[in-house]
């Protein structure tokens, strides 16, 4: 049997993170074309998080962004 080839296609991404590509070397140790800043700001904004969904310091933080985005 003939081995399949690998398609090196893009995956479906969010627009914000057009161009993100993730390796990891021959030690474990993960590369990202992106840097952890802009990854987490990224996840701040797009994923909710259990553990914070009670706290009210976070919810005037929130408040704000809406604003700013109207």
């Amino acid at each position: 049997m003939a081995k399949k080839t690998k398609k090196d296609e893009n995956p479906k991404v969010n627009p914000d993170l057009d161009g993100f590509k993730m390796n990891i070397n021959s030690f474990g140790e993960i590369s990202s074309s992106y840097s952890i800043d802009k990854i987490n700001e990224f996840l701040n904004k797009n994923v909710d998080d259990k553990k914070l969904r009670d706290r009210e310091d976070l919810e005037d933080e929130k408040e704000e962004v809406k604003k700013k985005k109207k």
